[in-house]
């Protein structure tokens, strides 16, 4: 068996590109190691885990729709983890699995390549979506203190939760759809967490582009298809764009350094990521 044995926990996996990006820096890195996916119904979650813990992980990635559920087999959640209420990357450390969430910070460091630490601290910020990747975007988002999070939820319900866990470092406003659509004109950012526009419904948009200023960003966290529908509109708007892949890479290689102590090429991966989709592989 490989010293590092990885893994992605998650129903269904699809051609996940995970596999191929984490194994492709082991070959760089010259480290002995396997990122592999396991493919896990609802009711083997539990073995699952247990079963990695057997066999000696250093850790392993959990997607949809574990991110929360996991929590409850683990020995230990990190701090941030806890706040975000989800989990995405478990480590082992002196033999406990250790639960941390590299989504929010893989973002953020995917929008500071486009916007400023003092642009994003100025910003009037949409989130469209009050879902796991919702929540640790607009933890991450709260940390830097941008001057208003304003939030949109199919249910209302679910957004005024996240907003609670939230409310005391961050201004979060609760809005519905129409009234948040009404002031279009205020926002600087607007963010997609929603599966909205995801292949294979890549005909559909999350959100109405009328009035928009001409200086907002448009960010999608999908990024299979490379570009949604909505960003080619934002884009022939004449608005900035971001997709999901550097959050992608950026939460994967966050995870690696967790994993093994060691920087991955995030260089590469991007490009692997970005050779696969636009050559039409399909992604989860």
């Amino acid at each position: 068996m490989p010293k590092t044995l990885l893994g992605l926990i998650g129903h269904p996996l699809g051609h996940s590109l995970s596999p191929q990006m984490h194994n492709e820096q082991f070959r760089r890195l010259g480290l002995d190691g396997y990122y592999h996916l396991f493919d896990t119904p609802t009711e083997e979650l539990q073995e699952s885990v247990q079963a990695l813990r057997q066999l000696g992980t250093a850790g392993f990635n959990i997607t949809i729709p574990y991110k929360v559920s996991v929590m409850a087999y683990i020995d230990r959640v990190d701090s941030s983890a806890e706040r975000i209420g989800a989990v995405n990357t478990v480590v082992r450390e002196n033999e406990e699995l250790v639960g941390y969430n590299t989504d929010g910070e893989g973002y953020l460091e995917s929008l500071l390549a486009v916007r400023s630490l003092e642009q994003i601290k100025n910003a009037n910020i949409l989130v469209i979506g009050a879902g796991g990747a919702a929540r640790a975007v607009c933890y991450a988002l709260s940390l830097r203190r941008p001057n208003n999070i304003i939030l949109v939820n199919r249910t209302q319900e679910k957004a005024e939760q996240l907003k609670s866990h939230l409310e005391d470092i961050a201004s979060i406003e609760v809005v519905p759809k129409e009234e948040a659509e009404s002031r279009n004109s205020e926002y600087d950012i607007l963010i997609n967490t929603t599966s909205i526009g995801m292949s294979p419904e890549t005909d559909r948009s999350p959100w109405p582009l009328k009035n928009v200023k001409t200086s907002a960003l448009c960010s999608d966290l999908i990024y299979n298809p490379w570009e949604t529908r909505w960003l080619k509109e934002a884009r022939k708007a004449g608005l900035d764009t971001l997709n999901g892949s550097g959050m992608f890479v950026n939460q994967g290689a966050l995870a690696f350094k967790y994993w093994t102590g060691q920087e991955p090429d995030r260089k590469a991966m991007h490009s692997l990521v970005e050779n696969h989709l636009k050559g039409e592989h399909n992604a989860e």
